[in-house]
């Protein structure tokens, strides 16, 4: 009996594993995806557009050497960026306002809003 329970134990826990997968890859199917470049310590585009009451996945593409941190209080998000690296960032679905986002590293340059309209 105890050796049936362990084989049955992992494909439970594989089964599990795939579901979860397959659901993440269901639910983000039809997320927009909107790009933002980081270069130079800049945000292009600095102004996100983005449609009321929707989530959106950010693919963020840090093009410089040094790491930046992508950080929005408004937006409750932060992640860090390697240098050559890219990161995904869900947001929303927001409704409509505007929302501050920054490069904690070099806050002076970095700078950037997503705005939310109907």
């Amino acid at each position: 009996m105890i050796n049936i329970i362990k084989p049955l134990r992992k494909t439970l826990h594989c089964l599990l594993v795939g579901l979860s997968v397959l659901w993440a890859t269901i639910s983000t199917a039809g997320t927009p995806v909107i790009e933002i470049r980081i270069k130079d310590h800049l945000f292009f585009p600095d102004t996100v557009p983005v449609p009321v009451d929707t989530k959106v996945k950010l693919l963020v593409i840090n093009e410089d050497s040094t790491p930046e941190e992508f950080e929005s209080y408004e937006l409750n998000r932060e992640k860090v960026i390697p240098g050559h690296h890219k990161a995904i960032i869900f947001i929303g679905p927001l409704p409509a306002g505007e929302y501050p986002f920054f490069g904690e590293f070099y806050p002076k340059t970095a700078q950037g809003k997503v705005v939310v309209t109907p």
